[in-house]
């Protein structure tokens, strides 16, 4: 049995023949036949040649009849593509044009599309849709736009990418047919127009594997530049997809890069952020110990000066240089110091959660069985007071601690929020986030600008405080009034948790609980920690001055665990104790926007700083009358609208730590 192919050939030839040898006049319906058309245009044969309006000649393209009908297109007539040729019957000349437009691959597949749809029967013609979807792409892309040189053809059009005779792309991509198609591309793309880049290619760590070791899998042009939808490289949004097509084979890097101020700011939008291209290269990509290499140790630093070159940014210096981009917490030989770092902050978050969390669940939990029973405890009475100061209110903060108080919630939620966007930055709400605050380079700006506020309110109020005391000769440093930490902080903690399994009574807090101790020292470890790391950050070239360039590596876990454990803490733990538990419920608690809680809660909440105010005489010169109606009424609505963003900032950050990329 002969294949279709090799009659068409056979069939054709002796038509040729017989028309030659008499120079009679050709049959039109035989001259038009697949098989007459292969005759004469098949590959083996000489090249036919043919003169453009302007004289100029150009060789057509040969047929492999093999290859044509193991192609897609092996069921179409010539006639049915090439319909602006017309028969002449002339064996001369076979054919020649006519008025009807020239074959356009885009039309004719739209339009079968169109009748698919139309008799619904798209569904059984998946490839002709991804065809349809690839026109449009291309429509689109970089190479549809007009040739500088020809505006009136595009850059790149269908027939110079596709052998539209044996087009043929292999379904299977596991199939050998696959693989060798991919193999191809390269000189596909630079044997016709990208030269410069196939030379380049060529002799880069990809293209060896390619063309060399017939690795398919490496990276090829339509790896990076995709096939149909291919834009300019200096668009923002092939940039930002070409660090996804990277992170397609290298997930490791992507993922160590995602963790990076590099990646973190690319995730967010941004362009002039380093991607992997500014440090490894495009075309002439070379691994890491070639000392050809973008990256090798010995080239690296005028990797890093090709941007942070003291024009724009300040000039990388060789401390700068060492930073690594990829550095991981799970390899210890590699990275010690990031395993230990990531090892111990993990630990610090796990033992700081469990144990609140433990307490705060502890805590809901006897509040709410004791006030359903109705019994919550009152450890005494407001004997010994006359009726008229009974109704009055305990001040508790004065005015300075209250606006400070207010500073730190405005000032720590704006940092939160611009903070964990950056941390989180792989989490699908990141972006929108920058693109409120302009970009991420504007949100990075307002973030340290929160930054310096912080630590400026924190100043002041350390030297307000410690002016003060130092100057009062007889303040006890470890007695009840002071904020330091001492044994019946403990022994209250102890009774606490005896409390919570009914195994003793309720402790009797004095003027500062272990609970609020811990909040205020919370925030002298976060100035320090999260404070020092984010300087080294927001400053690497001066840093690196002095420190190697892992501390920058260091620094970014440091910061970020840090915040996140602040974050959490701030809207779970300490919303539960002062806004949510059950005997401080509906929220909020309002005396650190009014200053003053009533007599009642102050003595069920600090017995001990009652009875001793009480018994030495002094509670009097504390009491002040109740706050105004509009001042309660506003206190609420500020605490309500604080709280409603504390939890959606919870929110938030509990989406981008489980998204992953944490």
């Amino acid at each position: 049995m002969y294949s279709k192919p090799l009659l068409k050939a056979i069939l054709g030839a002796v038509l040729c023949l017989s028309a030659a040898l008499s120079s009679a006049a050709v049959d039109p319906a035989a001259a038009s036949s697949d098989a007459a058309c292969i005759a004469c245009h098949e590959a083996n044969k000489a090249p036919i040649k043919v003169s453009n309006d302007d004289g100029d000649e150009r060789a057509l393209r040969g047929i492999d009849a093999a290859k044509h009908g193991a192609g897609v297109h092996r069921d179409l007539s010539c006639v049915s593509c090439h319909s602006d040729l017309t028969v002449t019957g002339n064996s001369k000349q076979p054919h020649k044009k006519n008025q009807q437009a020239a074959p356009d691959c885009a039309t004719c597949h739209q339009k079968l599309w169109d009748e698919a749809q139309k008799n619904h029967s798209a569904a059984a013609k998946p490839r002709l849709g991804k065809v349809v979807e690839n026109i449009a792409a291309y429509k689109k892309s970089f190479h549809a736009k007009p040739d500088d040189d020809n505006p009136d053809l595009p850059k790149a059009s269908c027939t110079q990418c596709h052998d539209t005779h044996s087009f043929n792309v292999p379904t299977d991509r596991k199939s050998p047919e696959y693989a060798a198609w991919r193999a191809g591309v390269p000189a596909l793309c630079g044997t016709q127009c990208h030269t410069d880049q196939l030379d380049t290619y060529t002799e880069s760590a990809h293209g060896k594997e390619v063309l060399e070791k017939n690795n398919s899998k490496a990276a090829v042009c339509i790896d990076c530049h995709t096939t149909h939808e291919i834009t300019s490289t200096s668009l923002l949004s092939f940039k930002l997809l070409n660090v996804e097509e990277c992170g397609n084979c290298h997930q490791e890097q992507r993922k160590s890069y995602g963790g990076t101020y590099h990646g973190q700011a690319t995730n967010l939008g941004t362009a002039e952020t380093a991607k992997c291209y500014n440090c490894h290269g495009s075309h002439e990509i070379l691994g890491s110990k070639d000392p050809e290499s973008k990256v090798h140790p010995d080239k690296r630093l005028k990797t890093c000066q090709s941007c942070h070159d003291g024009k724009k940014r300040p000039k990388a210096t060789a401390g700068f240089a060492s930073f690594e981009p990829h550095a991981n917490s799970h390899d210890f030989a590699k990275y010690p110091e990031m395993w230990i770092v990531t090892n111990f902050m993990v630990a610090l978050l796990i033992g700081v959660f469990l144990f609140f969390w433990t307490h705060s669940g502890l805590w809901l939990y006897r509040e709410w069985k004791e006030s359903a029973k109705h019994k919550l405890e009152t450890h005494i009475r407001l004997e010994g007071l006359p009726e008229p100061l009974q109704h009055k209110h305990f001040r508790r903060f004065p005015v300075g601690w209250r606006i400070a108080h207010l500073c730190f919630a405005l000032v720590t939620m704006t940092l939160v929020l611009t903070g964990t966007a950056v941390l989180f930055s792989h989490a699908s709400w990141a972006p929108h986030v920058a693109k409120v605050f302009g970009g991420s380079k504007p949100m990075g700006l307002i973030h340290r600008f929160a930054a310096m506020a912080f630590v400026g309110i924190f100043f002041i109020h350390f030297v307000y405080v410690m002016q003060k005391l130092l100057r009062d000769r007889s303040f006890r440093w470890f007695g009840p009034d002071s904020l330091i930490p001492n044994w019946k902080d403990l022994r209250d903690c102890i009774g606490m948790f005896k409390w919570f399994f009914g195994k003793g009574p309720k402790p009797k807090f004095d003027r500062w609980t272990y609970f609020e101790k811990f909040d205020y020292w919370a925030v002298f470890w976060g100035v320090n920690i999260i404070g020092f790391s984010g300087l080294t950050l927001a400053l690497p070239t001066v840093a690196a001055e002095y420190l190697p360039g892992w501390i920058f590596n260091v620094a970014t876990v440091i910061h970020g665990e840090e915040a996140f454990l602040a974050a959490v803490f701030l809207f779970t733990v300490h919303f539960f104790n002062n806004h949510f538990r059950p005997n401080k419920l509906p929220p909020p608690d309002i005396v650190m926007f009014t200053g003053t809680q009533s007599l009642e809660e102050f003595r069920d909440e600090h017995p001990a700083q009652y009875e001793r105010l009480l018994a030495s005489g002094e509670l009097e010169k504390y009491l002040v009358d109740a706050p105004s109606k509009p001042m309660r009424i506003g206190s609420k609505i500020l605490g309500l609208v604080l709280i409603a963003f504390g939890l959606i900032l919870l929110t938030l950050v509990t989406i981008g730590f489980f998204s992953g990329g944490h």
